[in-house]
């Protein structure tokens, strides 16, 4: 894998590491519909297109130098009124423990601020997650509380992380 990490609009031609990526069964968790053709693939592409061209979230594809593609980032929830979004990310499980979520938060957050105008993100991870809460953090993003029960998934309900980070806050130290 390439060291240098770019961050790209999604594409239609991406269906295929899509559909790749949420095989790894850990990404169920990622989506509200299991991704398991091509068809699939193709929809959830769709809605990335439909919600950027709308300006309510925007989604790139995180990729090394061959582009190939090693997950997602993205800012959704954009509220206008205050500038505030909401960021998420997943890896490919070759990419994992890499850096690579933390890399892309890091470089989404300064598009959010200086190319969206946003001046507020915030993320939450699952309590029982530490490696989320270690891109959350590597990324520059400062803890703020626990939300109780807020997740629910296959009839456990988990507590969540919040974190933010602020256009205003320094830039994280890259490791």
């Amino acid at each position: 894998m390439s060291s240098k990490l770019w961050l790209r609009r999604w594409s239609a031609d991406d269906a295929q590491s899509v559909l790749t990526a949420f095989a790894d069964p850990v990404m169920s968790w990622q989506v509200s519909e299991p991704i398991a053709s091509l068809d699939s693939a193709d929809r959830w592409l769709a809605v990335q297109s439909d919600q950027w061209a709308r300006g309510v979230a925007f989604a790139f594809a995180v990729v090394d130098g061959e582009d190939t593609v090693l997950g997602n980032v993205a800012v959704s929830a954009v509220n206008r009124r205050h500038a505030t979004g909401w960021v998420s990310y997943w890896t490919t499980q070759r990419a994992r423990g890499q850096g690579v979520a933390s890399k892309a938060c890091r470089a989404l957050a300064r598009w959010a601020f200086d190319d969206a105008g946003l001046f507020r993100l915030e993320l939450g991870h699952r309590v029982n997650n530490p490696a989320s809460c270690r891109v959350a953090l590597a990324a520059g993003f400062a803890v703020e509380g626990i939300e109780r029960q807020k997740l629910e998934y296959d009839g456990t309900r988990y507590d969540v992380e919040r974190h933010a980070r602020l256009a205003t806050d320094e830039e994280p130290a890259l490791s």
